[in-house]
C-alpha cells in the first residue's frame, strides 16, 4: 500500500512525542507542505511557526537545541537551503547543534512553478558543509526508521524527504544502519545506484529489461554521509558498468559521489549520470514531463541501460 513520506514523518513525530521525546517542530509558513496538522492539534506547543523567515527559522533551531530540545525544521527544500545558507553553514554545522533539518519537496517536485522553487542541488550544498549527516529516504518504512534514529543520536542532520506516495520496499524491512547501501536486485551486467525514492523507478525499469533478457542490479542510496565506501567499492567492482540516477544535478550528487570513489580508488568501473545537466537548472515543467526529458523515469532508465549494455549505438 503506498503512503507518502511526509504523513510518515508526521506519524512518527506523534509516536515520539506522546513517548516523552523532547521534540520541537519548526515550520516557516509552512504547515500545509510539512502536513504537520495532525501533530499541531495534539501537540500545538511543540510546533513554532515562524511565517516566511527561513533564516530565523533556522538560527532559532540552533538556540533550542542548545537549550536542551530535539528542533526539526519542517519545511521546503529549496527555501530551507537557499535562503538559509550561512545559518545552516555556521549555526547548525560548523556548530554541530543537534538539529534535524528536513528538506520537504526536494528536486523538481514543484515542476511548472520552475527553478526557484526546485531543488537540484540541496546534496550538493549539504556535501560541501561539514560535521552533518545527510540522508535520503527510499520510502516510508526507511522514513520511519531514520527519523527515530536521527531523534535518538546526538548531531545536525539534513534529511531529503520526497513529496511521492510509495510503497514499502522489500530490502528495506531489515532495518536501517546508516552508511549501508541496500541491494534491491542481483545482475551482473551492470549496475543502477539510485538516490532516494528514484530507486522505484530504476526497479520498475529493471523488471522491464530482465523480461529481455538484460539482468541488472539495483542499488538505493539513502545515506550520502555516512556511506560506506567499502560496500560501495565492492558493489561497483563486480560491475563493469555503472548507472546513476537521482532528481537532482549530476554534479555534486549521487553521480559525483560515484564518480569521485571510482577515480580515487581506480577502479575500471564505466559511469554514466543520469540526472539535470551540469550547470542547468531544470524546466518549468510537470514533475513527470521533467523526468521523462532527463530519462529518469521507468521508460528513460530502460533506454539509458540498453545503450550502456551495447543493445542499441549510443
Amino acid at each position: 500500500m503506498k503512503k507518502g513520506m511526509r504523513e510518515t514523518m508526521v506519524d512518527v513525530m506523534i509516536e515520539e512525542a506522546q513517548a516523552g521525546t523532547n521534540l520541537v517542530v519548526l515550520v516557516s509558513d509552512s504547515t500545509s507542505t510539512s502536513k504537520i496538522k495532525p501533530f499541531q492539534e495534539q501537540f500545538g506547543d511543540k510546533v513554532v511557526n515562524v511565517g516566511i523567515a527561513e533564516q530565523n527559522l533556522v538560527g532559532a533551531a540552533a538556540g533550542m537545541a542548545l537549550g536542551g530540545m530535539i528542533p526539526v525544521t519542517a519545511n521546503a527544500a529549496p527555501f530551507l537551503l537557499g535562503r538559509s545558507n550561512e545559518q545552516v553553514k555556521n549555526d547548525i554545522c560548523y556548530s554541530e547543534t543537534n538539529v534535524k533539518l528536513v528538506g520537504l519537496n526536494p528536486g523538481f517536485a514543484y515542476g511548472s512553478l520552475g527553478p526557484t522553487h526546485h531543488s537540484i542541488d540541496d546534496i550538493s550544498i549539504m556535501r560541501g558543509f561539514g560535521a552533518i549527516s545527510i540522508y535520503a529516504p527510499q520510502d516510508p518504512r526507511e522514513t520511519a526508521n531514520i527519523l527515530r534514529h536521527v531523534l535518538h543520536s546526538e548531531g545536525p542532520v539534513y534529511i531529503r524527504l520526497d513529496s511521492v506516495s510509495v510503497e514499502d520496499l522489500a530490502a528495506t524491512a531489515v532495518g536501517f544502519l546508516p552508511g549501508k547501501l541496500t541491494v534491491h536486485r542481483k545482475g551482473e551486467q551492470l549496475v543502477m545506484l539510485a538516490l532516494g525514492t528514484s530507486v522505484h523507478n530504476c526497479i520498475s525499469a529493471a523488471e522491464t529489461l530482465e523480461s529481455e533478457g538484460l539482468h541488472v542490479s539495483v542499488v538505493g542510496v539513502s545515506s550520502i554521509r555516512p556511506v560506506d565506501y567499502e560496500q560501495l567499492e565492492q558493489i561497483l567492482s563486480a560491475h563493469e558498468t555503472v548507472l546513476t540516477v537521482e532528481e537532482h544535478s549530476v554534479h555534486g550528487g549521487l553521480g559525483s559521489l560515484v564518480a569521485e570513489l571510482i577515480a580515487e580508488r581506480q577502479l575500471g568501473t564505466r559511469l554514466k549520470r543520469s540526472g539535470i545537466d551540469e550547470g542547468t537548472f531544470a524546466p518549468a515543467s510537470p514533475a513527470d514531463a521533467i523526468r521523462a526529458r532527463y530519462r529518469l523515469d521507468a521508460d528513460g532508465i530502460v533506454a539509458s541501460a540498453k545503450e550502456l549494455a551495447g543493445k542499441v549505438k549510443v
